[in-house]
Protein backbone atom coordinates (compact mmCIF):
# COMPACT_ATOMS: atom_id res chain seq x y z
CA UNK A 1 0.00 0.00 0.00
CA UNK A 2 1.35 3.76 -0.67
CA UNK A 3 0.26 6.56 1.65
CA UNK A 4 0.06 10.45 0.52
CA UNK A 5 0.44 12.38 3.45
CA UNK A 6 3.29 14.74 1.43
CA UNK A 7 4.12 16.02 -2.16
CA UNK A 8 5.36 14.78 -5.47
CA UNK A 9 7.13 17.33 -7.30
CA UNK A 10 8.34 17.58 -11.53
CA UNK A 11 11.75 18.88 -12.66
CA UNK A 12 11.95 22.44 -12.97
CA UNK A 13 11.29 24.39 -15.94
CA UNK A 14 14.18 27.12 -16.59
CA UNK A 15 13.99 30.44 -18.46
CA UNK A 16 15.15 29.65 -22.58
CA UNK A 17 15.85 32.20 -24.99
CA UNK A 18 16.52 31.91 -28.73
CA UNK A 19 19.61 31.64 -28.70
CA UNK A 20 22.08 34.34 -30.23
CA UNK A 21 22.92 33.01 -33.89
CA UNK A 22 19.22 32.36 -34.15
CA UNK A 23 18.70 36.17 -33.35
CA UNK A 24 21.11 37.47 -36.08
CA UNK A 25 19.52 35.21 -38.54
CA UNK A 26 16.10 37.28 -37.62
CA UNK A 27 17.81 40.87 -37.95
CA UNK A 28 18.15 43.93 -35.40
CA UNK A 29 14.47 43.89 -34.35
CA UNK A 30 14.72 40.42 -32.66
CA UNK A 31 18.43 41.25 -31.42
CA UNK A 32 17.37 44.29 -29.74
CA UNK A 33 14.70 42.16 -27.83
CA UNK A 34 17.11 39.94 -26.84
CA UNK A 35 18.35 42.70 -24.57
CA UNK A 36 15.51 42.93 -22.26
CA UNK A 37 16.63 40.98 -18.87
CA UNK A 38 15.58 37.92 -17.81
CA UNK A 39 14.56 38.53 -14.28
CA UNK A 40 15.19 36.39 -11.33
CA UNK A 41 12.54 36.77 -8.25
CA UNK A 42 14.15 37.76 -4.78
CA UNK A 43 14.45 35.46 -1.94
CA UNK A 44 11.45 35.62 -0.04
CA UNK A 45 12.17 37.34 3.61
CA UNK A 46 10.98 35.51 6.96
CA UNK A 47 7.60 37.67 7.70
CA UNK A 48 4.73 37.20 10.14
CA UNK A 49 1.82 37.23 7.50
CA UNK A 50 -0.48 40.29 7.56
CA UNK A 51 -4.50 40.06 7.30
CA UNK A 52 -6.55 42.16 5.54
CA UNK A 53 -7.33 44.15 2.15
CA UNK A 54 -7.93 43.42 -0.94
CA UNK A 55 -6.14 41.88 -3.83
CA UNK A 56 -6.57 43.81 -7.42
CA UNK A 57 -6.21 41.84 -10.43
CA UNK A 58 -7.18 42.26 -14.32
CA UNK A 59 -8.86 38.80 -15.07
CA UNK A 60 -10.97 37.24 -17.39
CA UNK A 61 -14.47 37.44 -17.76
CA UNK A 62 -16.71 34.15 -17.94
CA UNK A 63 -18.20 34.40 -21.37
CA UNK A 64 -19.59 31.06 -21.37
CA UNK A 65 -20.65 30.74 -17.32
CA UNK A 66 -19.12 29.18 -14.67
CA UNK A 67 -20.15 25.46 -15.07
CA UNK A 68 -16.39 23.41 -14.90
CA UNK A 69 -17.75 19.98 -16.26
CA UNK A 70 -19.43 21.50 -19.40
CA UNK A 71 -16.40 23.58 -21.35
CA UNK A 72 -12.78 23.18 -21.65
CA UNK A 73 -10.36 24.11 -19.18
CA UNK A 74 -10.14 27.39 -20.34
CA UNK A 75 -9.17 30.72 -18.36
CA UNK A 76 -12.19 32.47 -18.59
CA UNK A 77 -13.91 30.14 -16.10
CA UNK A 78 -10.73 28.31 -14.23
CA UNK A 79 -8.84 31.35 -13.07
CA UNK A 80 -12.79 32.75 -11.49
CA UNK A 81 -13.56 29.12 -9.85
CA UNK A 82 -10.35 29.03 -8.44
CA UNK A 83 -11.04 31.55 -5.88
CA UNK A 84 -14.53 29.87 -4.63
CA UNK A 85 -13.80 26.05 -4.61
CA UNK A 86 -11.96 23.15 -3.78
CA UNK A 87 -10.54 19.80 -5.07
CA UNK A 88 -9.59 16.69 -3.73
CA UNK A 89 -5.75 17.35 -4.08
CA UNK A 90 -4.41 20.52 -5.77
CA UNK A 91 -0.80 21.92 -6.79
CA UNK A 92 1.12 23.73 -4.12
CA UNK A 93 1.33 27.45 -4.25
CA UNK A 94 4.18 30.04 -3.27
CA UNK A 95 7.84 31.28 -3.21
CA UNK A 96 9.38 27.76 -2.49
CA UNK A 97 7.74 26.44 -5.91
CA UNK A 98 9.51 26.76 -8.61
CA UNK A 99 7.55 27.98 -11.88
CA UNK A 100 7.29 25.20 -13.98
CA UNK A 101 7.16 22.45 -11.09
CA UNK A 102 4.02 21.21 -9.99
CA UNK A 103 4.08 19.38 -6.38
CA UNK A 104 0.45 18.11 -5.32
CA UNK A 105 -0.38 18.19 -1.82
CA UNK A 106 -3.62 17.78 -0.22
CA UNK A 107 -7.29 20.08 -0.63
CA UNK A 108 -10.28 18.94 0.79
CA UNK A 109 -8.74 15.72 1.08
CA UNK A 110 -6.10 15.33 4.50
CA UNK A 111 -4.55 11.93 2.97
CA UNK A 112 -4.59 9.02 0.49
CA UNK A 113 -3.54 5.63 -0.02
CA UNK A 114 -3.33 3.52 -2.90
CA UNK A 115 -3.73 -0.07 -1.84
CA UNK A 116 -3.48 -1.75 -4.99
CA UNK A 117 -2.36 0.02 -8.48
CA UNK A 118 -6.60 0.25 -9.53
CA UNK A 119 -7.76 2.00 -6.20
CA UNK A 120 -7.20 5.16 -4.75
CA UNK A 121 -8.94 5.69 -0.85
CA UNK A 122 -8.80 9.58 -0.01
CA UNK A 123 -9.72 10.65 3.48
CA UNK A 124 -11.19 13.72 3.94
CA UNK A 125 -11.29 16.69 6.03
CA UNK A 126 -13.71 17.09 8.57
CA UNK A 127 -15.68 20.38 9.53
CA UNK A 128 -15.47 21.73 5.60
CA UNK A 129 -18.42 23.59 4.75
CA UNK A 130 -20.18 24.61 1.99
CA UNK A 131 -20.68 28.97 1.29
CA UNK A 132 -23.19 29.90 3.33
CA UNK A 133 -25.37 30.60 0.20
CA UNK A 134 -28.54 29.51 -0.84
CA UNK A 135 -29.58 26.23 -1.49
CA UNK A 136 -26.63 24.91 0.08
CA UNK A 137 -26.47 27.19 3.39
CA UNK A 138 -23.40 26.24 4.85
CA UNK A 139 -23.80 22.62 5.49
CA UNK A 140 -20.73 20.59 5.99
CA UNK A 141 -18.96 18.72 3.02
CA UNK A 142 -19.37 15.03 3.09
CA UNK A 143 -17.71 12.48 1.08
CA UNK A 144 -21.36 11.91 -0.97
CA UNK A 145 -20.49 15.35 -2.59
CA UNK A 146 -17.22 14.13 -3.96
CA UNK A 147 -19.04 11.47 -5.18
CA UNK A 148 -21.67 13.48 -6.50
CA UNK A 149 -19.01 15.84 -8.21
CA UNK A 150 -16.91 12.95 -9.94
CA UNK A 151 -20.58 11.07 -10.74
CA UNK A 152 -21.49 14.44 -12.96
CA UNK A 153 -18.24 14.92 -14.30
CA UNK A 154 -18.28 11.67 -15.70
CA UNK A 155 -21.55 11.39 -17.01
CA UNK A 156 -22.76 14.95 -17.88
CA UNK A 157 -23.36 15.23 -21.76
CA UNK A 158 -20.82 17.29 -23.62
CA UNK A 159 -17.92 17.58 -20.77
CA UNK A 160 -14.88 18.04 -22.93
CA UNK A 161 -12.91 16.85 -19.89
CA UNK A 162 -13.89 13.22 -19.36
CA UNK A 163 -11.62 11.82 -20.23
CA UNK A 164 -8.96 12.92 -17.06
CA UNK A 165 -10.72 10.66 -15.63
CA UNK A 166 -11.38 8.03 -18.04
CA UNK A 167 -9.85 4.71 -15.68
CA UNK A 168 -12.67 5.28 -13.01
CA UNK A 169 -14.70 2.41 -13.25
CA UNK A 170 -16.64 2.92 -10.06
CA UNK A 171 -16.93 5.23 -7.05
CA UNK A 172 -18.13 4.90 -3.44
CA UNK A 173 -18.25 6.70 0.00
CA UNK A 174 -17.86 4.05 2.96
CA UNK A 175 -18.44 6.40 4.79
CA UNK A 176 -18.56 10.29 5.95
CA UNK A 177 -15.44 11.18 5.18
CA UNK A 178 -13.87 8.34 2.92
CA UNK A 179 -14.14 8.63 -0.67
CA UNK A 180 -12.55 5.55 -2.74
CA UNK A 181 -12.40 5.79 -6.64
CA UNK A 182 -12.17 2.25 -8.15
CA UNK A 183 -10.14 2.45 -11.91
CA UNK A 184 -10.42 -0.28 -14.68
CA UNK A 185 -6.75 -0.45 -15.39
CA UNK A 186 -3.60 1.52 -13.55
CA UNK A 187 -3.50 5.09 -14.27
CA UNK A 188 -0.32 6.64 -13.99
CA UNK A 189 -1.65 10.40 -14.00
CA UNK A 190 -4.87 9.89 -11.78
CA UNK A 191 -4.07 12.05 -8.58
CA UNK A 192 -2.41 14.31 -10.96
CA UNK A 193 -5.75 14.80 -12.85
CA UNK A 194 -7.72 15.71 -9.66
CA UNK A 195 -5.14 18.87 -9.08
CA UNK A 196 -6.67 19.87 -12.54
CA UNK A 197 -8.63 23.36 -12.60
CA UNK A 198 -11.84 21.34 -13.67
CA UNK A 199 -11.91 19.24 -10.85
CA UNK A 200 -13.82 21.51 -8.39
CA UNK A 201 -16.43 20.13 -5.97
CA UNK A 202 -19.64 20.85 -6.69
CA UNK A 203 -22.92 20.93 -4.30
CA UNK A 204 -25.83 18.55 -5.45
CA UNK A 205 -28.00 21.32 -4.60
CA UNK A 206 -26.98 23.74 -7.08
CA UNK A 207 -27.58 21.41 -9.69
CA UNK A 208 -31.20 20.60 -8.80
CA UNK A 209 -31.91 24.35 -8.49
CA UNK A 210 -30.49 26.23 -11.46
CA UNK A 211 -30.36 23.03 -13.69
CA UNK A 212 -26.75 23.81 -14.29
CA UNK A 213 -23.73 25.45 -13.08
CA UNK A 214 -24.01 28.16 -15.35
CA UNK A 215 -25.17 31.05 -13.38
CA UNK A 216 -23.18 33.35 -10.96
CA UNK A 217 -25.82 32.32 -8.48
CA UNK A 218 -24.23 28.95 -8.61
CA UNK A 219 -20.75 29.77 -8.25
CA UNK A 220 -20.80 27.90 -3.93
CA UNK A 221 -17.92 26.02 -3.21
CA UNK A 222 -16.06 25.69 0.18
CA UNK A 223 -13.15 27.98 -1.12
CA UNK A 224 -11.02 30.74 0.32
CA UNK A 225 -13.32 33.63 -1.35
CA UNK A 226 -17.13 33.78 -2.29
CA UNK A 227 -18.37 35.16 -5.20
CA UNK A 228 -20.29 38.58 -3.96
CA UNK A 229 -21.12 40.17 -7.73
CA UNK A 230 -20.39 39.28 -11.24
CA UNK A 231 -21.15 42.52 -13.29
CA UNK A 232 -20.59 40.77 -16.85
CA UNK A 233 -17.45 42.45 -18.73
CA UNK A 234 -16.75 44.71 -15.71
CA UNK A 235 -15.71 42.98 -12.62
CA UNK A 236 -15.84 39.93 -10.20
CA UNK A 237 -15.85 40.89 -6.51
CA UNK A 238 -15.19 37.84 -3.99
CA UNK A 239 -15.44 38.31 -0.28
CA UNK A 240 -13.41 36.10 2.31
CA UNK A 241 -15.05 32.93 3.60
CA UNK A 242 -15.49 33.02 6.75
CA UNK A 243 -15.61 29.54 7.15
CA UNK A 244 -12.48 28.61 4.80
CA UNK A 245 -10.84 25.12 6.09
CA UNK A 246 -7.69 26.21 6.31
CA UNK A 247 -7.08 28.01 9.89
CA UNK A 248 -5.82 31.71 9.46
CA UNK A 249 -6.65 32.00 5.13
CA UNK A 250 -6.99 33.83 3.29
CA UNK A 251 -4.83 36.43 4.26
CA UNK A 252 -6.52 39.08 2.11
CA UNK A 253 -10.58 39.95 2.85
CA UNK A 254 -11.36 39.59 -0.58
CA UNK A 255 -10.50 39.96 -4.44
CA UNK A 256 -11.48 42.48 -7.21
CA UNK A 257 -10.98 40.97 -10.39
CA UNK A 258 -11.32 44.03 -13.10
CA UNK A 259 -12.29 42.32 -16.96
CA UNK A 260 -10.17 44.56 -19.50
CA UNK A 261 -9.92 42.83 -22.92
CA UNK A 262 -7.64 45.66 -24.31
CA UNK A 263 -3.99 45.60 -23.41
CA UNK A 264 -3.20 49.40 -23.76
CA UNK A 265 -5.85 50.26 -21.17
CA UNK A 266 -5.38 47.37 -19.21
CA UNK A 267 -1.21 48.29 -19.03
CA UNK A 268 -2.21 52.18 -18.05
CA UNK A 269 -4.56 51.10 -15.14
CA UNK A 270 -1.74 48.69 -13.73
CA UNK A 271 1.01 51.60 -13.76
CA UNK A 272 -1.12 54.01 -12.35
CA UNK A 273 -1.61 51.82 -9.25
CA UNK A 274 -5.32 50.70 -9.90
CA UNK A 275 -3.58 46.78 -10.12
CA UNK A 276 -1.09 44.35 -7.35
CA UNK A 277 -0.47 42.41 -10.59
CA UNK A 278 0.67 43.07 -13.71
CA UNK A 279 -2.04 42.93 -16.05
CA UNK A 280 -1.79 39.85 -18.60
CA UNK A 281 -3.13 36.29 -18.08
CA UNK A 282 -1.02 34.67 -15.03
CA UNK A 283 -0.32 37.61 -13.68
CA UNK A 284 2.00 38.45 -16.50
CA UNK A 285 3.84 41.98 -18.51
CA UNK A 286 4.65 42.21 -22.38
CA UNK A 287 7.92 41.90 -22.43
CA UNK A 288 7.04 45.03 -24.76
CA UNK A 289 6.08 46.59 -21.99
CA UNK A 290 8.27 45.76 -19.68
CA UNK A 291 10.73 48.67 -19.62
CA UNK A 292 8.52 51.39 -19.16
CA UNK A 293 6.77 48.99 -16.07
CA UNK A 294 9.86 49.25 -14.73
CA UNK A 295 10.48 52.84 -15.32
CA UNK A 296 7.61 53.64 -13.49
CA UNK A 297 7.71 50.83 -10.37
CA UNK A 298 11.54 50.75 -9.98
CA UNK A 299 10.52 48.15 -6.82
CA UNK A 300 8.70 45.53 -9.01
CA UNK A 301 8.94 42.04 -8.39
CA UNK A 302 9.30 40.10 -10.96
CA UNK A 303 9.90 36.14 -12.21
CA UNK A 304 10.55 34.44 -15.66
CA UNK A 305 9.02 31.23 -16.97
CA UNK A 306 7.72 29.64 -19.93
CA UNK A 307 4.12 29.60 -20.38
CA UNK A 308 1.66 26.39 -21.49
CA UNK A 309 -0.02 28.20 -24.39
CA UNK A 310 0.73 28.46 -27.70
CA UNK A 311 -0.74 28.67 -31.11
CA UNK A 312 -2.01 25.58 -32.66
CA UNK A 313 -3.36 25.16 -35.48
CA UNK A 314 -5.65 22.00 -36.44
CA UNK A 315 -6.54 19.87 -39.58
CA UNK A 316 -9.50 18.01 -41.17
CA UNK A 317 -7.53 14.29 -41.88
CA UNK A 318 -10.30 13.09 -43.35
CA UNK A 319 -10.72 15.79 -45.91
CA UNK A 320 -8.52 17.02 -48.74
CA UNK A 321 -5.34 18.33 -48.44
CA UNK A 322 -4.62 17.14 -45.01
CA UNK A 323 -4.88 13.56 -45.72
CA UNK A 324 -1.85 13.68 -47.50
CA UNK A 325 1.21 13.75 -44.95
CA UNK A 326 2.71 15.87 -47.36
CA UNK A 327 0.61 18.76 -47.30
CA UNK A 328 0.66 18.65 -43.35
CA UNK A 329 4.58 18.60 -43.26
CA UNK A 330 4.47 21.03 -46.30
CA UNK A 331 2.18 23.68 -43.40
CA UNK A 332 4.67 22.76 -40.70
CA UNK A 333 7.87 23.63 -42.87
CA UNK A 334 6.37 27.08 -43.74
CA UNK A 335 5.54 28.00 -40.37
CA UNK A 336 8.83 30.17 -38.76
CA UNK A 337 8.24 29.96 -34.93
CA UNK A 338 11.48 32.48 -34.29
CA UNK A 339 9.44 35.09 -36.31
CA UNK A 340 6.33 34.23 -34.02
CA UNK A 341 7.95 34.95 -31.19
CA UNK A 342 10.47 38.30 -32.68
CA UNK A 343 7.06 39.69 -33.19
CA UNK A 344 4.81 39.17 -30.10
CA UNK A 345 4.57 41.50 -27.39
CA UNK A 346 4.80 39.00 -24.76
CA UNK A 347 7.98 37.10 -26.15
CA UNK A 348 10.02 39.90 -28.11
CA UNK A 349 12.50 37.26 -29.18
CA UNK A 350 12.44 34.78 -25.65
CA UNK A 351 10.97 31.52 -26.25
CA UNK A 352 10.69 28.00 -27.09
CA UNK A 353 9.44 25.79 -29.65
CA UNK A 354 6.91 23.22 -28.73
CA UNK A 355 6.41 19.14 -29.66
CA UNK A 356 3.17 17.83 -28.69
CA UNK A 357 3.51 18.15 -25.45
CA UNK A 358 4.22 22.11 -24.60
CA UNK A 359 7.87 22.83 -23.69
CA UNK A 360 6.83 24.24 -20.11
CA UNK A 361 6.50 20.78 -18.68
CA UNK A 362 10.01 20.22 -19.42
CA UNK A 363 10.03 16.68 -17.28
CA UNK A 364 7.77 15.51 -20.28
CA UNK A 365 8.70 17.75 -23.04
CA UNK A 366 10.83 16.01 -25.81
CA UNK A 367 13.35 18.35 -26.98
CA UNK A 368 13.73 19.36 -30.33
CA UNK A 369 17.14 17.64 -31.09
CA UNK A 370 16.39 14.59 -29.63
CA UNK A 371 13.21 14.05 -32.25
CA UNK A 372 13.81 11.77 -35.45
CA UNK A 373 15.54 14.08 -38.19
CA UNK A 374 11.96 13.97 -40.00
CA UNK A 375 10.29 15.43 -36.92
CA UNK A 376 13.25 17.58 -36.33
CA UNK A 377 13.28 18.94 -39.79
CA UNK A 378 9.62 20.55 -39.33
CA UNK A 379 10.97 22.96 -36.81
CA UNK A 380 13.25 24.70 -39.31
CA UNK A 381 11.23 26.90 -42.11
CA UNK A 382 11.57 25.69 -45.59
CA UNK A 383 9.52 27.09 -48.04
CA UNK A 384 11.50 25.54 -51.06
CA UNK A 385 10.72 22.38 -49.51
CA UNK A 386 7.64 22.94 -48.28
CA UNK A 387 6.70 23.94 -52.06
CA UNK A 388 7.92 20.56 -53.13
CA UNK A 389 6.06 18.73 -50.75
CA UNK A 390 2.84 20.64 -52.15
CA UNK A 391 3.91 20.25 -56.29
CA UNK A 392 4.43 16.27 -54.99
CA UNK A 393 0.83 16.38 -53.33
CA UNK A 394 -0.73 17.25 -56.65
CA UNK A 395 -0.87 21.55 -55.79
CA UNK A 396 1.65 22.93 -57.82
CA UNK A 397 0.30 26.00 -58.03
CA UNK A 398 -0.47 26.03 -54.44
CA UNK A 399 -3.38 26.13 -51.59
CA UNK A 400 -6.48 28.66 -51.04
CA UNK A 401 -8.35 27.71 -47.82
CA UNK A 402 -10.12 29.34 -45.12
CA UNK A 403 -8.53 29.38 -41.66
CA UNK A 404 -11.19 29.30 -38.56
CA UNK A 405 -9.96 31.12 -35.57
CA UNK A 406 -11.68 33.41 -33.16
CA UNK A 407 -10.12 37.03 -32.44
CA UNK A 408 -11.67 36.34 -28.47
CA UNK A 409 -8.41 35.27 -27.21
CA UNK A 410 -6.36 38.68 -27.67
CA UNK A 411 -4.74 41.17 -29.66
CA UNK A 412 -1.60 39.59 -29.15
CA UNK A 413 -2.72 36.64 -30.53
CA UNK A 414 -4.40 37.64 -32.98
CA UNK A 415 -0.57 39.38 -34.16
CA UNK A 416 0.67 35.38 -33.77
CA UNK A 417 -1.78 33.83 -36.26
CA UNK A 418 -1.38 36.98 -39.01
CA UNK A 419 2.77 35.59 -38.80
CA UNK A 420 1.02 32.34 -39.36
CA UNK A 421 -1.08 33.09 -41.69
CA UNK A 422 2.13 35.05 -43.86
CA UNK A 423 4.43 32.11 -43.34
CA UNK A 424 1.90 29.53 -44.82
CA UNK A 425 1.13 32.18 -48.12
CA UNK A 426 5.28 32.42 -48.81
CA UNK A 427 4.82 28.34 -49.29
CA UNK A 428 1.72 28.53 -51.40
CA UNK A 429 -0.86 27.93 -49.20
CA UNK A 430 -3.29 31.44 -49.05
CA UNK A 431 -5.57 31.42 -46.36
CA UNK A 432 -8.70 33.72 -45.44
CA UNK A 433 -9.48 34.14 -41.94
CA UNK A 434 -13.07 33.02 -40.86
CA UNK A 435 -13.27 34.97 -37.72
CA UNK A 436 -15.50 33.60 -34.46
CA UNK A 437 -17.18 35.10 -31.91
CA UNK A 438 -15.17 33.64 -28.64
CA UNK A 439 -18.34 31.83 -27.36
CA UNK A 440 -19.58 30.21 -30.72
CA UNK A 441 -15.97 29.27 -31.46
CA UNK A 442 -15.71 27.79 -28.18
CA UNK A 443 -18.66 25.61 -28.44
CA UNK A 444 -17.65 24.93 -31.89
CA UNK A 445 -14.27 24.92 -33.71
CA UNK A 446 -12.66 22.94 -30.38
CA UNK A 447 -14.07 20.08 -30.59
CA UNK A 448 -13.59 19.73 -34.87
CA UNK A 449 -16.47 21.65 -35.90
CA UNK A 450 -15.03 23.28 -38.89
CA UNK A 451 -14.50 23.21 -42.62
CA UNK A 452 -10.71 21.96 -43.62
CA UNK A 453 -8.11 24.13 -41.15
CA UNK A 454 -8.43 25.41 -37.90
CA UNK A 455 -6.24 27.77 -35.20
CA UNK A 456 -6.55 27.77 -31.41
CA UNK A 457 -4.48 28.55 -28.43
CA UNK A 458 -3.78 25.35 -26.57
CA UNK A 459 -2.25 25.16 -22.86
CA UNK A 460 -5.24 25.33 -20.48
CA UNK A 461 -4.03 21.72 -18.02
CA UNK A 462 -0.32 21.48 -16.87
CA UNK A 463 -0.68 17.38 -17.10
CA UNK A 464 1.48 16.28 -20.10
CA UNK A 465 -1.14 13.03 -20.45
CA UNK A 466 -4.35 15.22 -21.82
CA UNK A 467 -1.81 16.82 -24.98
CA UNK A 468 -2.23 12.88 -25.75
CA UNK A 469 -4.68 11.36 -25.04
CA UNK A 470 -7.74 13.77 -25.60
CA UNK A 471 -6.27 15.22 -28.52
CA UNK A 472 -5.74 12.10 -30.24
CA UNK A 473 -7.40 9.24 -29.47
CA UNK A 474 -10.47 8.59 -31.33
CA UNK A 475 -14.12 9.72 -29.92
CA UNK A 476 -12.67 12.20 -27.73
CA UNK A 477 -14.41 15.74 -28.11
CA UNK A 478 -10.80 17.73 -27.79
CA UNK A 479 -9.68 15.39 -31.11
CA UNK A 480 -9.97 18.66 -32.79
CA UNK A 481 -7.96 17.24 -36.35
CA UNK A 482 -10.17 14.18 -36.12
CA UNK A 483 -6.90 11.64 -35.68
CA UNK A 484 -7.56 8.06 -36.03
CA UNK A 485 -4.53 6.19 -35.82
CA UNK A 486 -4.83 2.71 -34.16
CA UNK A 487 -1.13 2.36 -33.86
CA UNK A 488 -0.87 6.02 -31.69
CA UNK A 489 -3.78 5.35 -30.06
CA UNK A 490 -2.43 2.09 -28.28
CA UNK A 491 0.87 3.82 -28.21
CA UNK A 492 -0.99 6.42 -25.92
CA UNK A 493 -3.13 4.00 -23.64
CA UNK A 494 0.44 2.10 -22.78
CA UNK A 495 2.15 5.22 -21.23
CA UNK A 496 -1.24 5.85 -19.57
CA UNK A 497 -1.25 2.12 -17.74
CA UNK A 498 2.37 2.50 -16.74
CA UNK A 499 3.00 3.85 -13.11
CA UNK A 500 6.79 3.85 -13.53
CA UNK A 501 7.52 7.36 -14.13
CA UNK A 502 11.07 6.45 -15.91
CA UNK A 503 9.71 3.83 -18.28
CA UNK A 504 6.53 6.19 -18.80
CA UNK A 505 8.70 9.13 -19.98
CA UNK A 506 10.31 6.63 -22.49
CA UNK A 507 6.89 5.86 -23.62
CA UNK A 508 5.98 9.73 -24.34
CA UNK A 509 9.19 10.74 -26.19
CA UNK A 510 8.64 7.75 -28.62
CA UNK A 511 5.11 8.87 -28.64
CA UNK A 512 6.26 12.88 -29.18
CA UNK A 513 8.56 11.73 -31.87
CA UNK A 514 6.04 9.95 -33.63
CA UNK A 515 3.84 12.85 -33.97
CA UNK A 516 6.42 15.05 -35.14
CA UNK A 517 6.62 12.88 -38.42
CA UNK A 518 2.83 12.73 -38.53
CA UNK A 519 2.10 16.57 -37.92
CA UNK A 520 -1.91 15.81 -36.98
CA UNK A 521 -1.31 19.07 -35.50
CA UNK A 522 1.40 21.96 -36.10
CA UNK A 523 2.32 23.89 -32.84
CA UNK A 524 3.71 27.79 -32.84
CA UNK A 525 6.13 28.54 -29.86
CA UNK A 526 5.75 29.28 -26.38
CA UNK A 527 6.94 32.52 -24.84
CA UNK A 528 9.29 32.78 -21.31
CA UNK A 529 7.18 35.97 -19.98
CA UNK A 530 7.45 38.26 -16.81
CA UNK A 531 5.24 37.83 -14.25
CA UNK A 532 5.48 41.19 -11.88
CA UNK A 533 4.18 41.88 -8.90
CA UNK A 534 4.26 45.16 -6.42
CA UNK A 535 5.96 44.96 -3.41
CA UNK A 536 3.86 45.05 -0.70
CA UNK A 537 2.33 41.44 -2.09
CA UNK A 538 4.14 39.36 0.02
CA UNK A 539 4.83 35.08 0.16
CA UNK A 540 3.57 35.49 -4.06
CA UNK A 541 5.22 33.14 -7.10
CA UNK A 542 4.08 32.71 -10.47
CA UNK A 543 3.28 29.30 -11.95
CA UNK A 544 1.99 27.25 -15.23
CA UNK A 545 -2.32 26.79 -15.10
CA UNK A 546 -5.30 28.73 -13.81
CA UNK A 547 -5.06 28.66 -10.18
CA UNK A 548 -5.11 31.96 -9.26
CA UNK A 549 -6.81 31.47 -5.92
CA UNK A 550 -4.59 28.82 -5.05
CA UNK A 551 -1.78 31.11 -5.35
CA UNK A 552 -3.32 34.77 -4.02
CA UNK A 553 -4.32 32.16 -0.59
CA UNK A 554 -0.96 31.82 0.47
CA UNK A 555 0.01 35.57 -0.34
CA UNK A 556 -0.32 38.68 1.97
CA UNK A 557 -0.74 42.22 1.59
CA UNK A 558 2.29 44.59 3.84
CA UNK A 559 1.46 48.24 2.25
Amino acid sequence: MITHEGETMGSPVAPTTISRRDLLKLGGAAAAGATLPLLDREPAEAQTPKRGGVFRIRGEDATTGFDPHLFSNHHRISTNLSFTHSRLVKVKAGPSIVPGTLPVEGDLAESWTQPNDRTYVFRLRKGVRWHPKPPVNGRELTAEDVKYTYERFLSIKGNPNRSMLGAVEKIDAPDKYTVRFMLNEPSGWFVDYLAQTVMWVVPREAVEQFGDLKRPEAVIGTGPWMLERYEPNVRLTLVRNPNYFVPGLPYADGVEVTIDEDPSSRLATWISGKYDFAPEYGQCVRRLDLDVAKGRKPNLKTQDFTVLFSGVTMMKLDREPFKDVRVRRALALAMNWKEVLETNAWSQGHGVPNPAIPAALKEWSIPINQLSPEGRRHYEQNIPEAKRLLTQAGFPNGLKLPVEATLGWSPDYVDNLQVVMRNWKDAGIDTELRGKEFGAFMSSVIYGKFEKLAHSLRGGSPIADIYLYAGHVPGEALNASGVDDPKLTEMIKLQRRTLDTAKRRELVYDIQRYLAEQVYYAYDASVTTVSAWEPYVKNFAPNLGHDYGGRLMAAWLDR
